[in-house]
């Protein structure tokens, strides 16, 4: 019953630091930096990487695209190379879908392991930022309510597969996730897109519906990508800085793999709506 409370308090708090800090544009920026770096000592650790030129790289993209519209008053070149991080992003994203469900292990060859720190985990970081800053104006809501559809569908997944699951989703690598607890997962996910979309009036309901998908989908495959980075490297968790969770890496990992998808899909809503 102790490590319950634990794990619950140290969850709330999170949840409460990362809700409250994301009405504030300079807080949310600084509160990402933190998270970045933690995270970045996390899996450095997992993927067996010493050296510090990662930190140098993230604080250098997550401070370019954090401050450039703030700084210059200006998009004028943003854009640009934002798309080219995206293009990149989502490439090394999608060969490690490829090899989550292609090989035994992921393949963490030199040159590999500063392309994952770049554009797994950097990036991750960087298109959090882009989310709250896709409009002109600061807008928080966008990304809240991506953060609630992870955490309905974590809650769900896990509730759903607990009582009703029997099918094994990838026992190889997650014992415990099962088809229907991710099917439950992504149907409450679909439900909470339309309270979602009727309180933040930002986006439509089909429009939170569709993201609903993504988020639990990718959210699902990020999950379960880190797992297998755990596994490779034999241990439970990436971090012990959450009492009762492990790492914020092990909070964090969905939501930084769906967001270069979710900030995909508002790129491209603008031109079918």
């Amino acid at each position: 019953m102790k490590e319950i409370h634990i794990r619950s308090l140290s969850g709330l708090l999170y949840i409460l630091l990362l809700v409250f800090s994301l009405f504030n544009q300079h807080a949310v920026i600084i509160l990402f930096f933190v998270f970045g770096l933690i995270c970045m000592g996390e899996f450095k650790k997992l993927i067996q990487l010493q050296s510090i030129i990662p930190y140098f790289i993230f604080i250098v993209l997550y401070t370019v695209f954090a401050y450039w519209q703030l700084v210059l008053n200006t998009n004028n070149g943003l854009n640009e190379i934002t798309q080219i991080l995206m293009v990149l992003t989502i490439f090394v994203e999608l060969f490690l879908i490829k090899d989550l469900f292609s090989g035994k292990t992921i393949p963490l060859f030199s040159s590999k392991r500063f392309l994952l720190t770049t554009f797994y985990l950097s990036s991750g970081f960087v298109f959090l930022v882009l989310i709250v800053n896709y409009y002109a104006d600061y807008n928080p809501n966008i990304l809240l309510g991506s953060f609630i559809l992870v955490w309905v569908n974590d809650s769900f997944a896990y509730l759903v597969g607990k009582n009703f699951g029997k099918q094994k989703l990838f026992e190889i690598i997650s014992p415990k996730k099962t088809v229907e607890g991710f099917m439950g997962g992504l149907f409450f996910s679909c439900i909470a897109s339309y309270f979602i979309a009727t309180f933040t009036e930002t986006l439509t309901f089909t429009n939170w519906l569709i993201l609903g998908i993504i988020i639990s989908v990718f959210g699902t495959l990020g999950d379960l990508i880190e797992s297998k980075f755990k596994r490779q490297a034999n241990v439970k968790d990436s971090g012990v800085i959450m009492p009762g969770h492990g790492g914020l890496l092990d909070r964090l990992d969905s939501i930084i793999f769906a967001a270069p998808f979710i900030y995909l899909f508002l790129r491209i809503l603008p031109y079918v709506s």
